[in-house]
């Protein structure tokens, strides 16, 4: 028997089929597009999602040759804090505004002024952030009354593609963090705080365990993606979580590192410990919480970098059979670790945690004739590990203690960038199933739930290993931890510029 995760990222889809022991037989993805409609405004169209979803898991089907009736189950997993309004009879009313949108400013200052940040924070163990799930219900509330009059229930990008695929409305426990009305001790909604909002409680869904079977595969739902009808589906989680289970974090201390679109790390406790400049969630697993830094800048850095300035590697990888981003990494391996003193602040849109500053800019600081564009990139390889160490560095000022990381996500996949990252947050990093490793998480899920796996020991010894470690060279050490204290000075010598 085989499981199917599903990831819901934000540049794309990825569909992947797993045996029990975790070996990915095929995979596929589909890109949808980001709209920016408005200064401040970041939103995506679930359909797209769905779409990309149902192109993608025909193609796996197709390429792997494996019959759908041998799926066991289905895992869902996806980014953070959307806002997804459908109205009673299913229907999609609007695009939602993703993890990046900042356009609830003025709710969150409201909130503040009204209840205040720390009742707030004392109960959901999170700041009040435009970013969240909760300020962009509140808005449409402001904003587009007729549009919340008529939303029956906000889902977020896992629930949606559950509803697609089920029919089942759903929230699972993972995601309840985006709201400020989500008490995180109990998981489970303050009403008291909703009415004091003047948030309708019956637009919240009822909250489940992430591997808890929500349905099944409908008609309907096979008939668009290939899937067969009655494939048990779970409710799945927050994207981070998954790639944390998918790289065996489940214990207490484990370390997740991410390099995805965005950045971050996630570290598993099972302790209650929520700060104000990091992000607090349930893990799938839900025996305990992670204790999270989220990021902007992440491989989307070196996405856009590409995107805007690799032409000249673009068409040297079409001659040498490569990729752009080969190209550009054997640019940055040139440069001596500390780039020449070129640093830059990975601040693309905002930032999150640990600095909450939705109004700050990316920069290049150390530029003049001498520097090329191998300076720039390997720059923005090393300021990308600078907010990681950041939120590392808040982590342990907390209280948790990170002895090394497990990383995951497309950078993990660049030799030069982990060793940049074990270099400067001065600590080992394992690599494991650094390409598959959310959708896998989405797949342990269902796995759990159907009774493949005993536990989520099991689940982890079956299906994760180790496939290389790096370690910090001590000889950079000193280099790295110049530029990075000249990184933080320069945020705070600019962040009232760039308001």
């Amino acid at each position: 028997m085989y499981l199917l995760g599903i990831d819901i990222g934000t540049s794309s889809c990825k569909v992947a089929l797993f045996t029990e022991n975790g070996e990915a037989v095929e995979q596929s993805s589909k890109s949808y597009p980001i709209f920016r409609p408005q200064k401040g405004w970041v939103e995506q169209n679930p359909e797209d999602w769905w779409y990309a979803v149902c192109e993608a898991t025909k193609e796996l089907l197709s390429n792997s040759k494996v019959k759908p009736e041998k799926i066991a189950g289905i895992g869902v997993d996806g980014q953070s804090w959307s806002a997804i309004p459908i109205s009673r009879e299913g229907n999609l009313l609007r695009n939602t505004p993703i993890w990046m949108d900042t356009r609830a400013q003025g709710v969150c200052d409201d909130l503040k002024r009204t209840i205040g940040e720390e009742t707030l924070f004392n109960v959901s163990g999170n700041p009040i952030q435009p970013t969240y799930t909760l300020p962009k219900v509140l808005w449409y509330r402001d904003q587009l009354p007729d549009l919340y009059k008529q939303t029956d229930k906000i889902l977020q990008s896992n629930s949606y593609i559950v509803y697609k695929l089920t029919g089942e409305v759903t929230q699972d426990l993972s995601q309840g963090y985006g709201y400020q009305c989500f008490d995180m001790r109990k998981g489970a909604w303050d009403n008291y705080l909703c009415k004091e909002m003047n948030l309708r409680a019956d637009i919240l869904p009822e909250i489940v365990p992430c591997d808890e079977i929500v349905g099944q595969v409908t008609k309907e739902a096979a008939a668009q993606s290939g899937l067969t009808l009655g494939i048990p589906v779970v409710a799945g989680g927050l994207d981070s979580a998954c790639g944390a289970l998918g790289v065996g974090v489940i214990n207490h201390g484990e370390t997740q590192e991410q390099g995805g679109q965005a950045g971050g790390m996630s570290i598993c406790t099972k302790d209650y410990r929520a700060d104000r400049r990091l992000i607090l969630s349930y893990h799938v697993t839900a025996e305990n919480w992670l204790l999270q830094g989220g990021t902007v800048g992440g491989g989307g850095v070196l996405k856009w970098f590409e995107e805007n300035f690799g032409q000249e590697e673009r068409m040297t990888a079409d001659q040498k059979g490569t990729t752009s981003f080969d190209e550009m990494t054997l640019q940055a391996e040139n440069i001596d670790p500390g780039s020449e003193g070129v640093v830059f602040l990975p601040y693309m849109a905002g930032e999150r945690s640990p600095i909450w500053n939705p109004k700050a800019k990316g920069l290049y600081y150390g530029l003049d004739y001498s520097k090329t564009k191998g300076h720039m990139i390997r720059a923005s390889m090393e300021g990308v590990t600078f907010s990681l160490k950041h939120n590392l560095d808040v982590v342990e000022k907390a209280g948790a203690q990170v002895n090394r990381l497990r990383s995951m996500g497309g950078s993990a996949n660049s030799p030069l960038w982990t060793q940049i990252k074990s270099d400067v947050t001065n600590k080992p990093i394992d690599i494991l199933n650094s390409d598959t490793a959310t959708t896998l998480g989405a797949a342990m899920l269902a796995g759990v739930a159907v009774g493949i796996y005993k536990n989520y020991e099991d689940a982890v010894s079956k299906t994760v290993q180790i496939r290389k470690s790096y370690h910090p060279n001590k000889e950079n050490l000193e280099i790295y931890n110049k530029n990075y204290q000249l990184y933080l000075k320069l945020y705070e010598q600019l962040k009232e510029l760039m308001q």
